[in-house]
């Protein structure tokens, strides 16, 4: 009994007698796992190294390869140890790029032990490049072709040469055919991104027929794509030049690797691990003298297809450019090329993992030769001091680059703008001191370039920023901008911190974020912004029908019958007609501001309302185009505070088809109720309005080419698409003209704005105009694409 009492028994369960005499019987706690002395067997010691292969700068090189080349060797004889480093090395040159030219060591190294596993490998691997090309995927394709590159040396015979011959045949018939092929394109740049691994693997041999290719891919590369004008990340002022204006990937590649030749093929920064230290000279002349392999057949189809992924020219963007001091390597230099080249593709292919992909930006001096980089999280004032011609090249400065390369990519990135916002977050966690002062002055270059950045690209860096923000606190130097809240609302500066505050209180609420500014910003959040649930204007008896508008809120609130709200509906339109205004009008706006102060307390409130009322509010949609905007106004008007609020219940309304895109486009360009004078164009709510709606429709019209039913001229969704990019143009063109009724003014002057109004609100115009050209220009040639 005393034992009992000590367990702490005394309720609970009708055989605890029982229970506690089990447990004197056995020892009930937990036992630690016992292991057998025996290693795991060689399979799994061969895969758990591949896959964490030069991850570790305390391990050298030459040693892990070894290490595993001979484990492979020895062990290769085993099925399991042959079936499953086949398949791995297929796997790790597509989902590790940056490993490669490792992976393409141990393989090296195994020729000069058991030749028959470099055979396998290359029955392994020539075939699934046969397949990419097939079906266009043209990033494994590269890949492929990048770790064929690295064993060169063991090839028999020119190697690779031959099959990059044969690209480029089909890239001159494409670009023939049609001068804006993009296929073609892509496929000089796979050459080019591969002849440099050929020659690291292999110096001294092919320089000739590097040569001759480099001089037959000058004819595609050197040629400015059509297309290249609408992808350009900047649009500058008149009279002056893009930054990116002779920025085209692969005419930098053609002259970074001309100047390559003419070093004699240096690649200072690509790593050589198969070239073992001096005091292994007997294994080093084992490597150079093994067996050489016949590279199996490569066939290219006649006719190559573009893929799954729509392939666009590519141009090189910095946000590190023109700094004192560099901390990535140049535009001139190769290794810009190479090894953003090996980051994007480990980005992109490792979007299902954002924890992993930010761990190898982290670690990317891993993967480069040794003295590519400076020491990590090396304060950039210290560049200076750095003497002696040794790169300045900031690893954690080359990552963040890479990303926002991507975050600023045109027309669309690969993958969801919010992968590369978390990529960036998750690499900010792993390393703050590093990632945070580069992502500092990443921030800063943009919002200096924010007049000359395409108006798209710009709303991304505000989004971005504000998201970021968000994960730290939304904690920012704002004492560095402080001088521009004073300029005015259209100012490209003021509008980002007016547009930035907002998202920030979206993620969050208004006295939070009041908190993180100083005093100078604190004028920028008003009262109403600090309000959950907005005023109902009709609580006032000195709005017009106020008595109507707190009835039908009464009534929606009760969830009253549609006989029951119609007698209030008629008693507006009397009222109306008495007063000479549209009754219709005037009724909408009151019933839609009911519907939303009774949806006020969530978006799942705000959607059981409307859901509720939809055929009323179906009918009004239907009326007319006034009773349309006036939905809109109304939703608008109550959500002033908080615009994000009001988009989405515009999208939803879109979703219900109450509302048109054209109503929308006519209520936020046009009709100047979103601003009058231009002051729309300024205002980051206002773009996302209209870029999200555009981006419903041309949504929808994909679809239904993909579903095969649009033909391109007859489908009523590409024509509706037509015409609203028609609107648009109608609407965005006099802006940017300067045409405009509102512009025809004497200039206004506006002090500390760089111009006058006018200037600026035309300057507005053409950035809109641009986006959304752009955007029309990529659906037509999206829509000829799917009906060839």
């Amino acid at each position: 009994m005393a034992d009992y009492d000590r367990r702490g028994g005394g309720g609970g369960g009708g055989n605890r007698k029982r229970r506690y005499r089990e447990d004197d019987d056995y020892d009930r706690r937990p036992q630690r796992r016992r292991y057998n002395d025996a290693p795991p067997p060689a399979h799994i010691r061969i895969r758990k190294q591949l896959l964490v292969l030069a991850e570790s700068p305390l391990r050298g090189w030459h040693e892990e390869v070894q290490s595993i080349a001979h484990l492979v060797a020895e062990n290769y004889d085993k099925d399991e140890v042959k079936t499953g480093f086949l398949d791995l090395v297929a796997q790790l040159v597509i989902e590790q790029p940056l490993k490669t030219p490792f992976v393409a060591a141990v393989l090296l190294i195994a020729n000069s032990v058991r030749p028959e596993i470099v055979t396998d490998v290359l029955n392994k691997i020539a075939p699934l490049t046969e397949q990419q090309i097939a079906v266009g995927e043209w990033r494994s394709v590269k890949l492929y072709l990048k770790f064929l590159a690295c064993l060169q040396s063991c090839l028999d015979g020119d190697g690779l040469f031959p099959v990059l011959e044969e690209l480029f045949n089909r890239a001159v018939e494409l670009q023939t055919s049609n001068s804006d092929d993009t296929i073609g394109t892509e496929l000089v740049k796979i050459i080019l991104l591969t002849v440099p691994y050929i020659m690291a693997s292999a110096p001294g041999q092919g320089q000739q027929k590097a040569a001759d290719l480099m001089d037959k891919t000058d004819v595609i590369a050197s040629e400015p794509h059509a297309l290249q004008v609408l992808i350009d990340p900047y649009h500058p002022e008149k009279g002056d030049d893009s930054p990116s204006a002779n920025a085209s990937l692969i005419g930098l590649l053609q002259k970074q690797l001309q100047a390559e030749a003419t070093n004699g093929w240096e690649l200072s920064c690509l790593p050589r691990p198969w070239a073992l230290p001096l005091e292994e000279v007997e294994q080093q002349e084992k490597i150079d003298s093994a067996q050489k392999h016949p590279l199996p057949s490569i066939a290219i189809p006649e006719t190559v297809v573009a893929g799954p992924r729509p392939l666009f020219p590519e141009v090189y963007f910095s946000v590190y450019a023109n700094q004192e001091v560099e901390s990535v390597p140049p535009p001139s230099s190769i290794a810009a090329s190479l090894i953003r080249d090996g980051l994007l593709d480990t980005i992109n292919n490792l979007d299902f993992n954002r924890h992993v992909t930010a761990r190898y930006l982290i670690d990317l001096d891993c993967y480069f030769a040794h003295g590519t980089f400076i020491k990590r999280a090396t304060p950039f004032d210290r560049l200076r001091d750095i003497e002696g011609g040794r790169p300045t090249w900031k690893p954690e400065d080359v990552a963040v680059d890479a990303v926002f390369s991507q975050l600023f990519q045109l027309p669309n990135p690969e993958h969801k703008l919010v992968f590369y916002h978390s990529v960036l977050t998750e690499a900010c966690k792993l390393a703050p001191a590093a990632i945070a002062p580069s992502l500092g002055r990443a921030i800063r270059y943009s919002y200096q370039n924010l007049h000359r950045l395409d108006l798209e690209l710009a709303y991304r860096f505000l989004d971005w920023f504000a998201h970021h923000l968000s994960n730290f606190g939304f904690m920012w130097k704002w004492q560095e901008w402080k001088d521009d809240v004073d300029l005015p609302d259209i100012h490209p500066c003021k509008a980002f911190i007016v547009g930035a505050l907002d998202k920030e209180i979206r993620l969050s609420f208004a006295q939070r974020i009041k908190g993180t500014l100083p005093d100078e910003y604190q004028s920028l959040i008003g009262p109403e912004k600090e309000q959950d649930t907005p005023e109902f204007k009709f609580n006032d008896e000195h709005t017009p029908f106020s008595a109507e508008g707190k009835e039908l809120a009464a009534l929606l609130k009760k969830k009253a019958t549609d006989e029951e709200i119609q007698p209030v509906i008629d008693r507006i339109h009397s009222a109306a007609l008495e007063q000479s205004i549209d009754p219709l009008v005037t009724s909408t706006d009151v019933f839609v501001t009911a519907v939303c102060w009774v949806g006020s307390k969530s978006l799942s409130h705000v959607l059981a309302a409307i859901e509720r009322t939809k055929d009323r509010l179906l009918d009004i949609g239907a009326a007319s185009e006034a009773a349309r905007q006036q939905i809109i106004t109304s939703v608008m008007a109550y959500w002033s505070a908080h615009p994000g609020v009001a988009i989405s219940i515009v999208e939803k309304l879109l979703n219900y088809s109450i509302i048109t895109p054209a109503a929308v486009i006519n209520w936020a360009l046009v009709s100047g109720k979103a601003g009058s004078g231009g002051d729309a164009l300024s205002k980051a709510w206002v773009f996302e309005l209209v870029f999200q709606t555009v981006m419903k429709v041309t949504g929808r019209v994909r679809q239904v080419a993909s579903a095969g039913t649009a033909d391109g001229t007859a489908d009523p969704e590409v024509a509706a698409m037509r015409d609203l990019f028609k609107i648009m143009e109608d609407a965005l063109a006099s802006w940017a003209s300067g045409s405009k009724d509102e512009m025809m003014d004497p200039a206004e002057p506006m002090d500390g704005a760089g111009g006058n109004r006018e200037d600026i609100v035309q300057r507005w115009g053409e950035r809109w105009l641009r986006v959304f050209r752009r955007r029309s220009a990529i659906e037509e040639a999206h829509l000829q694409v799917g009906t060839q």
